[in-house]
């Protein structure tokens, strides 16, 4: 919509009949009070707001720089709105939209409230929940007009579930999920948080706030084991304990997915409620006077529409009513009742054994539920104006209509009135502000290519004179003859049916009430009490009276439960509210028992440096009198006073991966209690690499490992696919042994799991009957352009693979190359037998092996292997030659003599400095001191020296491999200084286990 509607809003509320010929949405029209009124813009043509300040006569259009999801007005002060953009940021206005101001971003839909005065510090405060990460979020209030992380205000300590924050009255709900169930806190007028408590086996899949007037909640649970049905529960003062008042009441999917449960609350009638409840597969309906205490089925009307008796015998016949409220305003629900109009409700049903779809009649109460009169054999809305005074009723059809039926004696007779004379297809009806006005306005089409069409009509012409005292009559509320509902006698004063006038502005509903004595029926079962089929309560199975009483301080009193509490908003007197008014007692000493340490986040994981935060609890015992001591397990412990020092938890950062046996003990002078909890610590495990031979002799057993960096991440799980096996082998370890049986290429999968995080590599293994190889060593220019990595790896593999082909005219399926990881670089080749020459014939398939071989050496002694890694980089191949030196020993106990021998290589070792520094000078001479089967064809290392080893095992794990390897080549005799460059090596990899600075997960934190 781009420019203003011409729908007129009279002010003097005379009967007009006008186009909106720019409206493509009526519900644009957000929001009129006095003599503002505001539009919205259709977004799809642009974002802007038209705002009158003269009731319509003229507008302003004001553009935004978002678009608007959502408004919310703020109760009291009418220029101040709150919007919700489509990108979920929310805007706030004290100017009635002129001007915007961001007030938080990242806010979930729906989950924004204004303060209420009396409850929250300043009337311009906002509730808000905002999310934090996928599964977390945070309560927040927030300043109007100043929403900085320093006026932030956090009254819920921790994350709380998304979508979850709920602020109504004077209470504020929020879902936080441990172990995969839901715990629900509560906080009554803006005090600390307290888990909600249901009956200890309700354990809830879902709950939604009903009501929250009257000092008491009323919340529908689905347990464990209902689908379609919920529970209803209510709540004391505190909103903490609850009770249940009715099973299987049923709901169903709204609109927009949110679920619709079947109870409705009076308006006018406090503690008053109906609900749909399915029992043996029928749906019916109840009613209840005193908030759900008790419920009895709807005496359905003696005679139908046409004076025809009815023979509905209750409990097997009575009247079911459907109990769904519109959430559009201009549209009208199911049932309608007033709180002008108490005792008078209007609600489509049908009468029978069960709730019907089909033959729905409209159908009306003047006496809050006890009689009822059929009005309408079909769907009708009916609309209350002048308070109650007169009744609308327009008809629920698909086609065009142009009549309306009027009441002015709560439905008993109508009048049939024309508003229109071209049928109109009704999209809605609109009351002019104020339930004392009479003035209604219909919206609709005249066809389904229409413009909109809006019909004001105002009903005042047709009453004659203003009403007096002699048209009002007094009207005793009741519950089937009983007076005292909730604890007092009520006397309400209301229109004769025989008055034909009008109420105005100036009527208010009276009532006058006197208190009840109090009887049982003013006291429902308290919490940890069932009501037994002779209406008396007992204790439930799970829960022993006396444990209300445990967890009081020595010195202080407590209320001993009667097994009854009174109905909240009860106003009874006297009578036997001595009898079952709970006792207050003097607190008993007694031990500490029940005591439960947890962390804050559920979870019994941690991430090694981050703050873990323990919570303890204490079931029974002075929590005032008994101390509390925290082992952390890690040779570090606290002790506190008192339980209620450490209400917002202890903190701890663990500084080294590993399995913690976290032990709370609290004790006093009667006794002591202990819990444990066993923490793991973790670290973020970075990336794996799987250790595996690039060729390997069959049915010979070769070793598969996988290397993790860090290291030490905390308790692994190592899954292998080897082969053509489908099923895979789990380990704890980071190595198997496997003997391939068949020839052929094989594949090795790998994936480890470590806390939260799973990494897998993947390597190819070549097994055959017999095969050769030899190391490679390049000219020292290459060392310069290598970026150690497994990409380069593998196209560098190829193309020495070229070279050597091209070199020496070998087949390409007998050869493979394979450049190692680290520097200096340093590559093997691997020869495999030729099937078609050697099949069945050992013998010749090795000596065919040493044939080529020797062709492949004394090409690469020629200097005959060559490639061009770029331009002007030309790179030589040669024969490594290095045969293998023992292990140092690493242990403990060295002699003297081995320590001084030590020594002297290290002298040596100065000299091999100088050798290697100009080895490239020398052919065929080459240091390799990388493990030979360290290709790593999948896996990329976050940095060019990712590659090297990750603690000192892994060093030595590595050096023992390249032993292994070099022991099993039959190679020519060693120059002497490679020999001294090795034993320089090993020595420098005995120091560097002895003094170790290698960088692990448990050395990340100081």
């Amino acid at each position: 919509m781009s420019e203003p509607a011409s729908a007129f809003l009279s002010p003097l509320f005379g009967l007009t009949h006008c186009f909106a010929g720019f409206v493509e949405n009526l519900p644009n029209l957000t929001s009129f009070c006095h003599f503002q009124i505001m539009l919205l813009t259709d977004p799809e043509v642009e974002s802007s707001l038209l705002i009158s300040s003269d009731e319509g006569a003229t507008y302003q259009k004001y553009r935004l720089n978002f678009y608007i999801l959502s408004l919310l007005f703020h109760p009291e002060q009418e220029d101040w709105i709150l919007a919700y953009s489509h990108d979920q940021k929310l805007y706030s206005s004290v100017e009635f939209g002129r001007r915007w101001q961001l007030v938080h971003e990242r806010v979930a839909p729906n989950r924004f409230y204004w303060s209420k005065m009396g409850l929250d510090k300043e009337p311009g405060l906002i509730h808000l929940e905002t999310s934090i990460s996928e599964g977390q979020a945070l309560y927040v209030t927030c300043k109007l007009q100043n929403c900085t992380d320093a006026n932030k205000g956090k009254p819920f300590p921790g994350y709380i579930d998304p979508n979850s924050l709920v602020v109504q009255d004077e209470y504020v709900f929020v879902q936080v999920s441990t172990g995969g169930r839901p715990i629900y806190y509560v906080s009554a007028k803006r005090d600390v948080f307290t888990p909600m408590k249901l009956p200890k086996y309700t354990l809830p899949k879902d709950l939604h706030v009903i009501s929250t007037d009257e000092n008491r909640v009323v919340a529908a649970v689905q347990e464990w084991n209902q689908n379609e049905t919920y529970n209803l529960y209510v709540s004391d003062t505190s909103g903490v304990f609850y009770t249940l008042a009715l099973e299987n009441v049923v709901s169903s999917m709204g609109p927009e997915g949110n679920v619709m449960v079947d109870l409705y609350e009076v308006a006018g009638i406090k503690g008053m409620f109906l609900a749909n409840k399915k029992t043996d597969n029928q749906v019916k309906t109840y009613i209840t006077y005193n908030r759900g205490r008790d419920w009895r089925l709807l005496q359905a009307p003696s005679k139908d529409l046409r004076g025809n008796s009815i023979h509905c015998v209750l409990p097997y016949c009575s009247l079911h009513l459907h109990l769904h409220v519109s959430a559009n305003p201009y549209t009208s629900g199911n049932i309608a009742s007033r709180d002008t109009a108490p005792g008078i409700i209007v609600a489509s049903g049908s009468t029978g054994a069960e709730l019907s779809t089909s033959n729905v009649s409209v159908f009306i109460t003047s006496d809050a539920g006890n009689t009822w009169r059929q009005i309408f054999d079909e769907e009708y809305a009916v609309l209350y104006l002048d308070q109650g005074g007169a009744l609308v009723a327009i008809r629920h059809t698909p086609l065009p209509i142009r009549h309306l039926w009027l009441s002015f004696d709560e439905g008993r007779q109508w009048n049939k009135y024309s508003f229109t004379n071209t049928p109109l297809f009704v999209d809605g009806v609109l009351g002019e502000p104020g339930e004392e006005t009479l003035i209604m306005t219909i919206f609709g089409h005249v066809s389904h290519r229409s413009e909109w069409q809006l019909v004001k009509i105002d009903f005042r012409s047709i009453f004659n004179r203003r009403c007096t005292e002699a048209d009002y009559q007094t009207w005793h509320l009741h519950n089937q003859g009983e007076p005292c509902l909730m604890g007092v006698k009520r006397i309400y004063r209301k229109l004769k049916p025989t008055s034909r006038c009008v109420m105005g502005k100036t009527y208010s509903v009276a009532m006058t009430s006197a208190p009840c004595d109090c009887t049982e029926a003013d006291f429902e079962c308290d919490y940890g009490f069932e009501r037994r089929t002779d209406g008396k309560c007992t204790p439930a199975f799970w829960f022993h009276p006396s444990s209300m009483s445990r967890s009081c301080t020595t010195g202080m009193t407590f209320l001993n439960s009667t097994g009854y509490r009174k109905v909240v908003s009860n106003n009874c007197t006297a009578g036997v509210s001595a009898e079952y008014t709970a006792r207050r007692q003097q607190c008993p000493s007694q031990a500490p028992k029940g005591l439960h340490l947890v962390t804050s986040e559920g979870s019994l994981t941690a991430v090694l440096g981050t703050n873990v935060t323990f919570l303890v609890f204490l079931e029974e015992g002075d929590g005032a009198k008994t101390s509390i001591t925290l082992d952390f397990g890690d040779g570090h412990a606290l002790t506190y006073s008192n339980v209620s020092s450490i209400e917002d938890g202890i903190k701890h950062i663990y500084k080294a991966v590993g399995i913690y046996r976290v032990t709370a003990t609290g004790e006093n002078s009667l006794g002591s209690e202990t819990a444990v909890l066993y923490l793991h610590v973790t670290c973020q495990l970075e990336y794996i690499h799987l250790s595996a031979p690039f060729v390997a002799v069959r049915n010979k057993e070769v070793n598969l490992t996988a290397v993790l960096w860090p290291s030490q991440v905390g308790t692994v799980t190592y899954i292998w696919w080897i082969g053509n096996n489908t099923e895979p082998v789990i380990t704890l370890e980071g190595s198997v042994a496997y003997t391939f049986s068949r020839e052929g290429i094989n594949t090795v999968t790998v994936q480890v799991s470590a806390g939260n995080t799973i990494l897998q590599d993947r390597k190819t293994i070549a097994v055959h009957e017999y095969f050769r190889s030899h190391l490679l060593a390049f000219s020292s220019n290459l060392d310069e352009h290598n970026p150690d990595i497994a990409e380069w790896r593998l196209d560098v593999s190829r193309v020495i693979k070229n070279s050597l082909i091209q070199a020496t005219g070998v087949r390409e399926d007998q050869l493979l190359v394979t450049v190692l990881p680290g520097l200096p670089t340093a590559a093997e080749f691997f020869l495999l037998p030729d099937k078609q020459l050697t099949e069945g014939k050992p013998e010749k398939s090795s000596a065919h092996l040493d044939q080529l071989s020797e062709v492949l050496l004394s090409a690469l002694n020629q200097n005959l292997v060559q490639f061009t890694l770029r331009p002007g980089v030309q790179v030589t191949v040669y024969a490594a030659h290095l045969s293998a030196a023992p292990l140092v020993d690493t242990s403990e106990n060295h002699s003297g003599s081995a320590m001084l021998m030590l020594l002297s290589v290290v002298v040596v070792g100065l000299a091999v400095f100088v050798i290697y520094k100009f080895k490239r000078k020398i052919p065929g001479l080459n240091v390799y001191a990388q493990m030979q089967n360290e290709k790593e064809q999948e896996m990329s290392p976050a940095n060019p020296t990712a590659a090297t080893p990750g603690s000192q095992r892994d060093l030595v794990h590595s050096l023992e491999t390249l032993d292994t390897e070099l022991n099993s080549r039959p190679i020519g005799k060693p120059p002497l200084s490679l020999l001294l460059g090795l034993v320089f090596i090993k020595v420098f990899f005995f120091f560097y286990s002895i003094v170790d600075f290698t960088p692990s997960c448990s050395r990340v934190v100081s």
